[in-house]
């Protein structure tokens, strides 16, 4: 028995490995890889690697194995039809009989189009008659921490989400989530719906901003057309700038406020705060 991480070089999935090796001895974890040079660093801790790739079904043949637990990382290729990549890794786990499949998904009360895809790979874990767990990751902080330097040349926070509020937490907090799911009891066929403590709004993270640089940074509320525009200029494609302008909608609205406290709970801890993950970005 393994238990098999996908997409293992990614942000999420190499943080989810990470965790997994602090509870279960190396050569019961296999990362699943597109490039096995990426995962060197993996390998060299004793970690089983896999290569397959989404979009080459056949890589996924007799890659599970009957009692496997899976850990199904949502692609990131929004142009490549992810509900048929996703899909993929679940035919194969229903063929192998693995003993539960984790899937990434998005907040249920998300109703912006990048929530379009999780909900039909949802669906189709549903009707495959795995054992399964969805773990509903909110938004994550790295999304906003991760490149301050757009943020501190214009000295303002920019996004279309007027005084909405969020509940986001780290990679670090949803990957702990996962390991514990993966490595725990009675997580079958459960859903959880995974957020920080504590929503923030961007004034707040402008003003948190501004308290750890000395300097003032302004949180500017602009329409969304205007932010769709921004997002082009920088080079973001006009299928992923929609979605992100989507997403700010969807802050507006309050649909990623996660007070359920299941991310804290899986996790074993408090999740990690804003203003960390501020200071986290700022140092580089």
């Amino acid at each position: 028995m393994s238990i098999v991480v996908t997409g293992a070089t990614g942000h999420l999935g190499r943080l989810v490995v990470h965790q997994l090796l602090e509870k279960v001895p190396a050569e019961q974890v296999t990362a699943v890889v597109r490039n096995e040079a990426k995962a060197a660093d993996l390998a060299a801790r004793g970690v089983k690697l896999a290569v397959a790739d989404y979009n080459r079904p056949e890589t996924f043949d007799g890659l599970f194995a009957a009692g496997d637990k899976v850990l199904l990382i949502s692609g990131n290729e929004f142009d490549k039809g992810r509900v048929g990549q996703h899909t993929v890794v679940i035919d194969a786990a229903k063929a192998a009989g693995v003993a539960l499949l984790a899937y990434t998904s998005a907040p249920g009360s998300l109703t912006a189009a990048l929530a379009d895809d999780h909900r039909a790979t949802e669906q189709a874990l549903l009707a495959s008659g795995l054992p399964y767990t969805l773990l509903r990751n909110g938004w994550y902080h790295e999304v906003y921490t991760e490149n301050l330097a757009p943020v501190l040349a214009q000295g303002a926070v920019v996004a279309a989400a007027g005084a909405g509020r969020l509940s986001s937490a780290s990679r670090a907090d949803y990957a702990a989530a996962a390991a514990a799911v993966l490595t725990g009891e009675g997580h079958e066929n459960q859903t959880y719906e995974l957020g920080g403590d504590e929503a923030w709004s961007f004034a707040e993270y402008a003003a948190e901003l501004s308290r750890q640089t000395g300097r003032e940074i302004a949180y500017d509320s602009v329409p969304g057309e205007t932010k769709l525009g921004i997002l082009k200029d920088a080079g973001v494609p006009e299928p992923l700038a929609s979605i992100l302008v989507g997403v700010d909608a969807s802050i507006a609205e309050g649909e990623l406020v996660i007070s359920t406290g299941d991310l804290s709970r899986l996790a074993g801890r408090p999740t990690t705060p804003l203003a960390e993950a501020v200071a986290a970005g700022l140092k580089g």
